[in-house]
């Protein structure tokens, strides 16, 4: 029974999806003579934390029960006071902990609260699908840097435009509603100057009937030739941008840019081009946790090459555009051996009518 509680609890802490960031997914549901009694998941950042959402909505006396956790509960005051001590005064008698924390301002110190107390705990249960649900926080939290997914379209030939330049649409609209989950998922959405140049996106999310979070737009633009009237520059509270640049770029351009409501950063430059490493450890310290990298094939080299991707996620649509001149996903200087590909693991597919979506992680 500890799996199926768990796994429960893994289910709510899902639907805090995009509105938590940086802060993990997690949720709690407390069981009294083999029945729920209460629920209750991280619904926001700066929010109650699941355990205390469960006290709060438990419909009877919780003194005796067990609660079902997927993240070990907190044991340092933050945001919110610490849950492993609200454990303590609810007086349950025994928590089942999905994995441990890896924040190491937690980090077994929630565990150890709860025993010295005298409360069961048990860790470990569904913990990797408790892992992959929070891949995101955990790179975040230990390395200090975003979780960086590729996303891309081609066709079966692999090609993500024809030789003039089309590419609207490559994919089919389920695959294109599941790319706005994703970008609801993430804290930011990067691109390339190109496709901005080329499709002149907006970069927002749009979820028909459901309430929906707009990632920061990131835009690597080494020379700062975004054309000011360009729909990435519209900013508002809820649109915000961060145009990416280096010292190639004019000191005019650059404030007009500010101008418009955009955060400008500049990088350090690597052969003319902004340097991603830098750019993910100053995005990293801004709170930044996460990036859907919907760039074209340059910058996706780019991205690969300098080690920053995590997950790559590929539709391909039963379609061919044939054509040398075709680009394809990933372009840039290429590598020369075949055992020098850049490999990837733990691949799963996944249909979306006709179209096939195929996710992975970058072996490092």
């Amino acid at each position: 029974m500890d799996s199926y509680y768990m796994s429960r609890a893994l289910e709510l802490s899902k639907k805090a999806v995009g509105f938590v960031n940086p802060n993990p997914l997690v949720g709690a549901v407390i069981v009294k003579d083999n029945r729920i009694i209460g629920e209750g998941y991280h619904e926001h950042f700066g929010g109650p934390h699941a355990e205390v959402n469960a006290f709060l909505n438990a419909k009877e006396d919780v003194e005796g029960a067990t609660m079902y956790v997927t993240l070990e509960p907190c044991a340092h005051y933050g945001k919110t006071p610490p849950c492993a001590e609200a454990i303590v005064r609810k007086k349950i008698s025994k928590v089942v902990i999905g994995m441990i924390d890896p924040n190491p301002l937690v980090a077994g110190k929630g565990v150890e609260i709860l025993r010295k107390a005298g409360i069961e705990v048990t860790t470990g249960i569904i913990e990797n699908e408790i892992r992959k649900t929070n891949e995101i926080f955990i790179k975040y939290i230990t390395t200090k840097k975003p979780f960086c997914i590729m996303k891309t379209a081609m066709t079966i030939d692999g090609k993500i435009a024809t030789t003039t330049g089309d590419s609207k649409w490559i994919s089919n609209e389920k695959s294109r509603a599941y790319v706005h989950e994703l970008r609801n998922k993430v804290s930011g959405i990067m691109v390339g100057i190109g496709t901005v140049l080329s499709d002149n996106p907006e970069l927002t999310t749009r979820r028909e009937d459901k309430i929906s979070t707009n990632p920061i737009r990131i835009i690597i633009d080494s020379t700062a030739k975004v054309p000011l009237d360009s729909k990435v520059l519209k900013c508002d509270k809820k649109t915000k941008t961060i145009l990416v640049t280096t010292k190639l770029a004019s000191d005019t351009k650059i404030e007009a840019i500010k101008q418009r409501g955009a955060e400008v950063i500049i990088t350090p430059s690597e052969n003319k081009w902004v340097n991603l490493n830098y750019l993910m450890k100053v995005l990293g310290e801004m709170g930044i946790d996460s990036i859907l990298l919907e760039g074209g094939s340059t910058l996706n080299y780019s991205a690969l090459d300098e080690g920053i991707v995590d997950k790559v996620i590929t539709f391909i649509s039963p379609k061919i555009f044939g054509g040398t001149s075709g680009k394809t996903t990933v372009g840039g200087k290429g590598i020369n051996l075949v055992k020098d590909s850049i490999m990837l693991r733990d691949s799963q597919v996944f249909r979306f009518d006709e179209d096939i979506m195929i996710e992975a992680y970058v072996k490092k």
